[in-house]
């Protein structure tokens, strides 16, 4: 040995000198790294909240129900609120711990359990509240004995009986690890998490916390901020913000905290509607401003991020791709079997959706409504801060992937309406939200645009066709206004569209505003595309109603549609659909004492050759040559031929569809033209009738039915009165 000496040690090691021989053991006592350790609460007494509410709304069947359990003595139960984020679960525990605690002389026991650390530090802290020594802490926290085994044997033996709240348990995962979740004979416990399902809480009694009904939402408004607005008002915002408590919370805490420039409740939901000007999601969070510390949980910009970051560590980033996908979609019931479309691998692995979808079911994210159709319900405020958080880059396949899914379950223009077809109206938010998406997403490109006014575009023809004009509409006048804004007035695209709602106004008996809007897309189309356009010459067939039914001009009427026939006839042939459409209007307008029977019979005979008998084109025609017949003064011949019309159009479309009526009616006219006036007046009523019930008392088909009702009825008197005095 030279003398000197040397010595090295490691992590809690040490380092002894002597001159000596010495012989040292050491036994080194280490925590499992696999337990991390988080600070201790601050307290486990009171509810680990910020800004709650300040009356619990609604929940009284919920709150019944947990109050008996705490009245009754109870034990050995776990009872478990599940939901969406920001519904108000933990205001339920809240709420139910004061009880608890205030009334009915129980512990009360708080821990947040948003990870494993808090988890674990929280349950410590417990243990300890209820009595476990400073040894037995310390030897749990390093793992030298079961720390939910300590935690339990206390919370056992307590003295008093108790409840434990484990709020923010959206990671069920660390509880069952651990076995930190039990029954004990000592008190009840209440857990709230996003994770909704069942597996994960075996034995335990699970409660879905939803959204408040609109009195209650409304309520909670008018609580933080009562001097904004009025209850209706206060129940119009909640109904904007889909009655989710969190939102409301922020909203309401905006408005009472504003100082220099106050707004009111009406001038918040203005603002909520704006959403090209104002950003809805930034405008609730800045409700936060004056609420909790930490964010992440209470604002509607991150709360959802949680569980999607959940989702992808538990190897799920399809989660996020498809719930980004629903944000192209409206919060109302979207039909299940939407997703199952093959254009969805644009924008995650079909095999993954199931996968995906019960991802976000099981964290709350949406939920399932039973059926028939089976569909998802995901909330608005929701849907807006996915999107909002959608990164630009992906922006244009989402909208594309989700008009290609709307798409495929279209019935193309070229099929005739049935009414065994799948109801179209569960659609009609959803093309609407698509394209306000659209519009509002930078990053959405041209062609994807069109694809998306093309896909609305179906959907207006479709519901035109199965007689919702209103709904057409609709649907019709949002795209144009949207298509405008994102392309052009005169694109093709939307031009097409400005001809669907001129039909749709027609229908709906707006006839100055179907006037305006079919000459004016008569004019964009001829300079667009030409007169001779198959494009222009639809504009043609637009026009003719308003000008031969409404304006009396059927010399005009027949002109364009003559100009339509010679057209078409050039552009697509003879025994065209499209051209056989223009012959039935022509033959139509240009009935009277002249026409000539052959016209009809051969235009029948072709409708019957290329499209069917009971096709709608044929029908159209059957119906047109009938009227022709009438007018002729041919009304024995033409009886077959509406009576076949009525038929045919009430077994396509039901007995109660436009057409239908329009068919019976006419069948009316010519039964009191053959003197059968008792079956005329029979016929006319029940037109009237359906017609006030599908159209609307002030509808112009509505009223001229009651005229006609009135005319044969009046004929029936006059009959009747010559019978009698016949008789005598």
């Amino acid at each position: 040995m030279n003398g000197s000496t040397e010595g090295r040690a490691e992590d809690n090691g040490r380092v002894y000198q002597s001159h000596g021989d010495q012989h040292i053991t050491e036994h080194h006592h280490h925590g499992s790294p696999g337990y991390p350790q988080g600070p201790a609460p601050d307290s486990v007494r009171q509810p680990a909240v910020g800004r709650g509410p300040l009356v619990l709304r609604d929940r009284l069947e919920l709150m019944t129900h947990l109050r008996t359990a705490l009245e009754d003595g109870g034990a050995d139960q776990v009872f478990v609120l599940h939901g969406l984020g920001g519904c108000g679960k933990t205001a339920v525990a809240s709420e139910v711990f004061r009880i608890a605690t205030a009334e009915g002389g129980r512990v009360g026991l708080w821990v947040n359990a948003p990870d494993l650390a808090s988890l674990r530090a929280g349950m410590l802290a417990v243990a300890a509240d209820r009595g476990a020594s400073e040894g037995e802490l310390t030897a749990a926290r390093n793992g030298l004995r079961a720390a939910a085994d300590l935690v339990w044997e206390r919370l056992d033996r307590s003295g008093q009986p108790w409840l434990l709240v484990i709020d923010n348990a959206d990671d069920p995962a660390i509880l069952r690890e651990g076995n930190w979740l039990r029954t004990s004979p000592g008190g009840i416990t209440l857990v709230t998490t996003r994770q909704a399902a069942s597996h994960w809480w075996p034995g335990a009694t699970l409660h879905h916390v939803g959204v408040l009904p609109r009195e209650d939402a409304a309520q909670v408004l008018c609580d933080l901020a009562p001097e904004s607005g009025t209850p209706e008002e206060a129940a119009e915002v909640a109904d904007r913000l889909g009655r989710l408590p969190l939102a409301l919370t922020l909203a309401g805490g905006y408005l009472a905290h504003q100082v220099i420039s106050p707004w009111s409740l009406a001038e918040y939901g203005r603002a909520l509607e704006r959403g090209n000007e104002v950003d809805p999601i930034e405008l609730l969070d800045r409700g936060a401003a004056y609420g909790r510390a930490d964010p992440s949980r209470h604002l509607t910009s991150t709360t959802w991020e949680l569980s999607l970051n959940a989702l992808h560590a538990q190897g799920l980033p399809q989660a996020t791709a498809l719930v980004r996908l629903l944000g192209c979609w409206s919060h109302d019931p979207l039909p299940l079997h939407l997703l199952t479309g093959p254009g969805i691998d644009a924008v995650l692995p079909r095999a993954r959706v199931e996968l995906a979808l019960r991802g976000l079911l099981d964290h709350s994210l949406t939920r399932l409504l039973p059926g028939p159709p089976r569909c998802l319900r995901t909330h608005g405020v929701l849907l807006e801060s996915i999107a909002r958080g959608t990164p630009a880059d992906e922006r244009d396949a989402l909208v594309s992937t989700a008009a290609e899914l709307l798409m495929a379950v279209m019935p193309d223009a070229s099929r005739p309406w049935a009414r065994e077809d799948p109801p179209l109206t569960p659609y009609v938010p959803h093309a609407l939200a698509l394209l306000r998406r659209a519009t509002q997403w930078a990053g959405v490109g041209r062609a994807t645009m069109t694809r998306v006014l093309e896909c609305t575009l179906r959907l207006a023809v479709a519901l035109h066709r199965a007689g919702d004009y209103a709904s057409a509409l609709s649907v019709a006048q949002d795209a144009v206004a949207r298509g405008t804004h994102a392309l052009e007035a005169n694109h093709p695209a939307v031009i097409a569209i400005r001809q669907r709602a001129g039909r749709s106004l027609y229908r709906l008996g707006r006839y100055e505003e179907a006037e305006a809007a079919h000459r004016l897309a008569l004019t964009d189309c001829t300079a667009v595309f030409g007169a001779d356009a198959v494009e222009t010459l639809e504009s043609c067939m637009g026009l003719s109603s308003v000008l031969a039914w409404v304006l009396d001009q059927k010399d005009a009427a027949a002109a364009l549609v003559r100009r339509a026939v010679g057209g078409r006839t050039a552009a697509l042939g003879a025994a065209h659909p499209s051209t056989l459409v223009a012959r039935t209007y022509l033959l139509e307008f240009t009935a009277g004492p002249a026409t000539d029977p052959a016209v009809g019979t051969a235009l029948l005979s072709d409708c019957h050759r290329v499209v069917g008998p009971g096709h709608p084109i044929s029908l159209d025609a059957e119906l047109n040559f009938g009227f022709a017949l009438i007018a002729a003064g041919r009304q024995a011949r033409a009886l077959p031929h509406v009576r076949n019309a009525v038929a045919g159009f009430g077994h396509v479309y039901g007995l109660d569809h436009p057409k239908t009526l329009a068919a019976r009616s006419l069948e009316s006219r010519v039964l009191g033209e053959l003197g059968r006036v008792e079956e005329a007046v029979a016929h006319a009523q029940l037109v009237a009738d359906a017609r006030a019930h599908v159209l609307g008392t002030e509808h112009p088909w509505t009223l001229w039915s009651l005229e006609r009702l009135r005319e044969w009825q009046h004929a029936r008197d006059v009959q009747m009165s010559d019978d009698a005095s016949q008789t005598e």
